[in-house]
């Protein structure tokens, strides 16, 4: 486990809080790292808190906003996950994975954008154009606004 974390896991069961002077001792990744490690040992709050911390000291670090973002879809903190996510699919342009594609349009979804997530759904594609999962997702979206039906009596007319 990483120093970090087992700092962190001390230091709560002795009834201490970490301070900021504590965390900026510790890189952007080497953060990330305790985040993980943190998840892995059930110490959901701990890691929370942790990446709220990681987001204050490095707010333009691509390890903190990954790991904080994926966070956020785990605490289902819809509105969150999809500010980071903008902000991490930003910063890697046109490097960004499929995975971080496919959480957006997941958060989208869920925070009830779907027009945003049919949007980034048709992004997504023109990046990653033969993937299942976003062609599902893409199908699914445009269902659920009825373009299916449009596009059907679209085609009916001509």
């Amino acid at each position: 486990m990483a120093n970090l974390a087992q700092e962190l896991i001390t230091n709560a069961e002795s009834g201490k809080a970490f301070s900021a002077m504590q965390i900026s001792r510790f890189s952007p990744q080497e953060i990330r790292m305790a985040i993980q490690a943190l998840m892995g040992e059930d110490r959901d709050a701990l890691a929370y808190a942790l990446g709220d911390a990681g987001l204050a000291l490095y707010p333009d670090s691509e390890d903190i906003l990954a790991i904080t973002s994926l966070l956020a879809v785990v605490r289902e903190d819809w509105p969150q996950a999809v500010d980071l996510l903008k902000q991490l699919i930003e910063m890697q342009g046109g490097q960004a994975t499929v995975f971080t594609h496919s959480m957006m349009i997941r958060s989208l979804r869920c925070n009830l954008d779907l027009a945003e997530a049919f949007e980034a759904a048709g992004i997504a594609l023109s990046l990653f154009p033969e993937h299942p999962e976003l062609l599902k997702e893409y199908d699914a979206l445009a269902e659920a606004l009825g373009l299916c039906a449009v596009q059907a009596q679209h085609d009916q007319v001509i």
